[in-house]
């Protein structure tokens, strides 16, 4: 097993793991989350948005029925943890490492998984000794 297809492994494995605990925790925790949605301006709907999104993101990419679709969640994730990581910074409470670590993972993820799955990603640049399972 080469270097990159062990990096698409524990990164995914890692992302997933993220977003599986953050929709427990908004599911469990409902009112604290949106109170915290409140502190930043936005409305508790977006709750229920990210909940699935939080589910559906990591099911698309893990059980790749479509790379196309594999490479969509990638995209919302990239602008969840972006959103995520600038609403932190804007309000000044330091909570933006998770959204760091997890744009951190997303890359990594997202650029070597060509080198760990059957079906290529016609969007991810070539890695130098990176080569496609087949």
């Amino acid at each position: 097993m080469n270097f990159a297809r062990i990096a698409y492994w524990i990164s995914t494995a890692l992302l997933c793991l993220i977003y599986a605990s953050g929709a427990v925790m908004y599911l469990l925790q409902r009112p604290l989350i949106e109170e915290g949605f409140a502190h930043f301006g936005y409305p508790a709907y977006l709750v229920t948005v990210l909940i699935v999104a939080k589910i559906a993101a990591p099911l698309a990419i893990l059980s790749r029925v479509s790379v196309r679709l594999s490479d969509l969640a990638y995209a919302g994730i990239l602008f969840h943890l972006l959103l995520a990581a600038s609403a932190h910074l804007n309000v000044g409470d330091g909570g933006y490492f998770p959204a760091l670590l997890g744009l951190v993972l997303a890359a990594i993820s997202f650029l070597t998984q060509n080198a760990a799955r059957r079906k290529p990603s016609p969007n991810v640049p070539s890695l130098p000794g990176a080569a496609v399972q087949g």
